[in-house]
């Protein structure tokens, strides 16, 4: 099982992060990860954002940020000061992957991204939703469409949950992406697309260990939630105590 080491998207506590930011980055060390996936929002709110992580010898791995109509050389300098190798453009609304001609769009855009990004010595990814691959041309998802006209260099942050939403089996799904695939996020439920009853991994119907056996090159499995009914902290703990076990360095 290729699961080497996991993380934690910290837009899963951003609530707490707006109450109290270096509490919240304690708190997530407290419960044992030590490792994070940033963003270019939170890297945005000033020092105090990094200060907290080296408080807590928290990693970061993957930084997350638009990477369309954005000034790239900014978000670049901000993921080497954090310390992330790679950034990941995490949401391209539904509206923009209606053609195949939308997907082609999007890929230009990364590829460029791709370019710019290598110059700071990263790499760029792409992080799906349900809609990138619900939506299908000639038989082919939209997400694909967009892979096969990306630049090599650029990789694909996987959101299980999502993409079994959007009709997918995941195992396959990533069976086929597997040259591209080095993170996923990684959430439960029952799947469907009421956020409220997303649930710890392990606790749902995603065959997690499945999942994870698809993905030989997979380099961090990302704990993930968009919402959550009960205490977000606790969720993440659950998380963290199921995969941890499943962790081969």
């Amino acid at each position: 099982m290729p699961l080497r080491s996991v993380s934690l998207q910290l837009y899963s506590v951003r609530q707490a992060i707006e109450h109290d930011l270096a509490g919240t980055l304690a708190r997530v060390a407290e419960i044992g990860y030590q490792q994070v996936e940033s963003s270019y929002r939170l890297y945005s709110r000033g020092p105090q954002f990094i200060d907290a992580l080296r408080a807590h010898s928290l990693a970061s791995p993957t930084m997350t940020s638009p990477l369309v109509d954005v000034d790239l050389h900014a978000v670049f300098a901000a993921a080497n000061e954090i310390g992330a190798h790679t950034v990941v453009e995490t949401f391209v609304p539904e509206q923009f992957w209606t053609s195949v001609d939308d997907a082609v769009r999007v890929a230009e855009h990364l590829n460029v991204a791709a370019q710019v990004a290598a110059g700071y010595g990263l790499r760029v990814g792409y992080h799906n939703h349900w809609w990138e691959l619900e939506r299908l041309f000639d038989g082919r998802t939209a997400l694909e469409t967009m892979v096969d006209r990306l630049r090599p260099e650029v990789v694909l942050e996987v959101d299980a949950y999502w993409a079994a939403v959007g009709g997918q089996d995941v195992a396959a799904l990533l069976s086929r992406l597997s040259d591209r695939v080095r993170f996923l996020h990684l959430k439960d439920g029952p799947i469907d697309r009421e956020n409220l009853r997303q649930l710890p991994a392990g606790q749902g119907k995603l065959p997690i260990p499945e999942i994870l056996d698809a993905v030989p090159d997979l380099e961090v499995g990302v704990v993930e939630f968009d919402e959550y009914a009960g205490d977000i902290f606790q969720a993440v703990d659950a998380s963290l105590r199921y995969l941890r076990p499943l962790v081969t360095p």
